[in-house]
């Protein structure tokens, strides 16, 4: 017992003593062994929840399905190794993840053995300690996503530099930000993150990095580096050992059919063996819900072009959304494309096999998860349609049986203006995916497992939920463009998502078809004051999350609540085409739950837009935003829309608000701190 705990039952005995008390001494015990009782298992469970704890911080998911204890100490494992550089990835979408790898094994080539590491799976206030390795380096490939919002597996590092105040001293850093000059919030993450490391103390070894998407971002990186590690030579005084080494990262072990039984393979499941037959809660990126498809329509009337309307049965899933929020689907890449790659690697798409990390000290001891065939590889773990990027045509190189073929590829792979121009040419304008390279450079026949290593992983597609949960609590829906174009070689080039979802329609007496989902939480929300004013601008399927709103606001209406102003422009290009969900607004519209304005592109020999309208509505813009206190939403394309409905808005300010430019930015940014102008976009 505490001695407090002593003192109280001492004042309990000598109140007992007391004449008058209100307990006799029978009282008096059985309150001591009852309090008593009640510390005991205050203890206990205290105890019992610090031990739950720090097992479950040392629990990770491992690719082979089995769930093992695992430590988070990069520190101890740098040591382990003798090596002195690690590179920490904050990615969404794997490309920062797959830049970190490949600084890491350059390192070799400066007498730096490297690792890769995942801030989510480190105690990141080891970076204190990193200044006691000799000669040590920390690289943060850092994306920036959303709104200038740090992803999933960087947020906790972000948050603890942010309101920490760590002593970095001694620590060496660089920094390449992943980002895309058309959103307003460009690299915002990795500016801060070097920043902010300077600003405790530590050393920047070489300037900060910023990589743009929309341009070409494996252009960025390339320059990027080619500077830094000279920087890096000077600073540890060290030189260049020469060329690269191209080492596999992975080693290829085929399983014979005898040797592994069917139910011990992988057929698609994201991390845990057998989650789509043993289905179980929470459903998350790692453990994503088997939805069932149950409806799939088309919402174009006519035109060359398909929109889907796409509902997916969320019932017995326990996820919940709410309007604004996205759900990502896990695609199947295109039948064709994978049997074509089996017949231009000569492989058996059949074949079971593992690739295992060489790399013992690595979290990552497999790409994806392992063992499985080529053709659940392809089908579900690995980026087939996406341009590859400079360092896996240097690789591919190596198996060209012709001088012409490997020439090339190894030119492309350069920094030299010559190598960019011909990259730019060949992979980029192009549109070739690994096929297309393997299928026009015939002499390349490299062998399907170093493919499946240097190819990226599929990721899941997100989408802007088009429903709202008041209306549709057991369902989630999906409206999406399917993507199809020609290539400049003539080839026929479709969206993995979009082109497996259209594939996948509920038939009659037939089970409906499924897709792996999960909900992804958005900040782009309604006010909570139903009163209060809306304006959206959601032209194409940038009116998904509109409908969500629409849905919400009349939904209150009906229900008696007091609802504001709500105010949408939609575009499209012809009323009789592509006008979507046009009954479903119209009814909104009779009902007062929306005033409507809409711009048909291509109705009338000059083409108008939903920025042509909201020019000529400057007034309205301010009564919402300046007069009112109300909201203003964007969503669709962030390249051209968005920026030109920004300036709009800007204007508004300038022109009916009476602010010179200045202000009227500075405005704008402050209704985008409060959360009252929000934009869901992409580019």
């Amino acid at each position: 017992m505490s001695d407090n705990t002593q003192d109280i039952l001492k004042e309990a005995a000598a109140a007992a003593a007391v004449g008058g008390s209100l307990f006799s001494t029978f009282d008096i015990i059985m309150l001591i062994f009852l309090f008593g009782a009640a510390l005991w298992w205050l203890y206990s469970s205290r105890k019992e929840n610090k031990k739950d704890d720090l097992l479950l911080s040392k629990y990770s998911i491992q690719p082979a399905g089995s769930i093992q204890i695992t430590e988070n100490s990069f520190i101890k494992k740098l040591q382990s190794s003798g090596r002195s550089l690690v590179v920490f990835y904050g990615s969404q979408t794997g490309t920062g993840e797959e830049f970190a790898g490949r600084l890491a094994k350059e390192g070799i080539r400066y007498k730096m053995k490297g690792m890769v590491a995942d801030p989510e799976e480190c105690d990141m206030e080891e970076l204190t300690k990193l200044r006691d390795i000799e000669n040590s380096l920390a690289v943060f490939c850092l994306a920036t996503y959303g709104e200038g919002d740090p992803t999933d597996n960087a947020m906790d590092f972000y948050e603890w530099l942010k309101s920490g105040d760590p002593d970095l001293t001694g620590l060496n850093y660089a920094v390449f930000g992943l980002g895309n000059k058309t959103y307003e919030h460009f690299n915002s993450v990795a500016i801060y993150v070097d920043k902010r490391l300077e600003e405790l103390g530590a050393t920047r070894v070489f300037e900060l990095g910023l990589g743009d998407d929309d341009a070409n971002i494996e252009d960025d990186f390339i320059t990027w580096k080619e500077k830094f590690w000279p920087a890096v030579c000077e600073k540890y005084n060290i030189e260049n050992t020469g060329e690269e080494e191209l080492t596999r990262q992975f080693r290829l072990v085929t399983h014979a059919p005898d040797e592994i039984t069917p139910n011990e393979v992988f057929t698609g499941e994201i991390a845990r063996l057998h989650s789509f037959q043993n289905q179980r809660v929470p459903f998350d990126a790692k453990n994503p819900f088997l939805a069932q498809i149950i409806v799939n329509k088309e919402l174009h009337k006519g035109g060359d072009r398909s929109c889907l309307h796409i509902e997916l049965d969320i019932s017995n899933s326990k996820m919940r959304y709410e309007a604004g929020d996205h759900v990502a689907v896990y695609p199947i890449n295109d039948r064709g494309l994978v049997e074509r790659l089996g017949v231009l690697t000569g492989a058996d798409l059949d074949e079971v096999f593992s690739l295992i990390n060489t790399d013992q000290e690595s979290t990552k001891k497999n790409p994806f998860p392992c063992p499985t065939s080529y053709r659940t590889a392809l089908s579900h773990y690995i980026e087939i349609t996406a341009l590859p990027r400079t360092h896996i045509l240097r690789e591919l190189a190596e198996y060209c049986m012709e001088d012409e073929d490997k020439n090339k590829l190894l030119l492309m792979a350069t920094n030299s203006q010559e190598g960019k121009a011909l990259y730019q040419s060949f992979i980029v304008d192009s549109c070739r995916n690994i096929v297309h390279i393997l299928e026009d450079l015939k002499s390349c026949k490299p062998p399907l497992d170093h493919l499946c290593e240097l190819l990226p992983r599929l990721q899941p597609r997100y989408y802007s939920i088009s429903s709202s949960p008041k209306l549709y609590p057991e369902t989630v829906h999906v409206t999406a463009v399917v993507v199809k174009y020609e290539t400049p070689t003539g080839r026929l080039n479709k969206g993995v998502t979009t082109t497996w979802l259209a594939e996948n329609k509920p038939e009659p007496g037939k089970p409906f078809p499924r897709v792996p989902i999960y909900i992804r939480k958005s900040q782009f929300r309604l006010p909570l004051q139903t009163q209060t004013p809306v304006l959206m601008v959601g032209p194409g399927t940038g009116l998904a999350p509109f409908r969500g709103f629409l849905q919400e606001r009349s939904h209150a209406r009906i229900n008696g609540k007091e609802v504001g102003d709500t105010i949408l422009y939609f575009g499209c290009r012809h009323r009789d085409q592509d006008y979507i969900y046009q009954e479903e607004l119209e009814e909104f519209e009779r009902n007062g739950d929306v005033t409507l304005h809409v711009a048909f592109s291509r109705d009338q020999p000059k083409k108008v837009y939903v920025t042509h309208l909201l020019e000529n509505n400057l007034e309205q813009i301010w009564d919402v935003i300046g007069n009112r206190n109300g909201h203003f939403y964007i969503c669709g394309d962030a390249k051209n829309m968005a920026v030109d409905v920004r300036n709009i808005v800007i204007k508004a300010v300038q022109e009916k608000g009476g602010r010179s430019e200045a202000e009227a930015v500075q405005f704008l940014k402050k209704l985008e701190s409060m959360k009252k102008y929000s934009a869901d976009v992409w580019s």
